[in-house]
């Protein structure tokens, strides 16, 4: 896969988070997973195509996703529903265009599909691409989430 990939989605993740959430969130160091389970209780996913074809994933735990919801509508959220669901599908979507956006402007054209969203504890998130999937855990004061991405050229 193209390391180039790597920094769009870690900014846009970081802008999206921030201006739509005002939510501060601190990525870690990206790594390889290795295993399907998701990092979260709630996953949005989407499949991307154009110059690669693969996905690109975001995995909440419940408190996190919940308290960044709570800021994105101005009231508490306290628990997974179905207006989260349809957050964590739109968070999705941005992040997955914000970087999209960024790697056109390289010369690297690429098209989202429509999120799909997946909760309950363990589910599995499989990448359909034959390269590597890409994990960078993030942290913010209400817990953490991963976002992956998997790619092939």
């Amino acid at each position: 896969m193209n390391v180039e990939y790597i920094n769009p989605f870690l900014r846009a993740t970081l802008n999206v988070l921030k201006t739509m959430a005002f939510t501060k969130a601190v990525a870690g160091k990206p790594y390889v997973k290795k295993e399907e389970v998701a990092h979260g209780d709630i996953s949005g996913i989407i499949g991307i195509t154009g110059d690669a074809t693969g996905s690109m994933s975001i995995s909440f735990t419940e408190t996190c996703i919940c308290h960044i919801v709570s800021n994105m509508f101005g009231e508490n959220i306290s628990n997974l529903n179905p207006e989260v669901e349809d957050a964590v599908g739109e968070i999705t979507n941005m992040i997955s265009g914000d970087a999209r956006r960024e790697l056109a402007e390289k010369g690297i054209t690429l098209q989202g599909a429509i999120p799909t969203v997946v909760t309950g504890k363990n589910h599995a998130i499989k990448h359909q691409a034959k390269g590597p999937t890409i994990a960078i855990p993030f942290s913010t004061k209400a817990g953490n989430f991963v976002v992956e991405f998997c790619f092939s050229e």
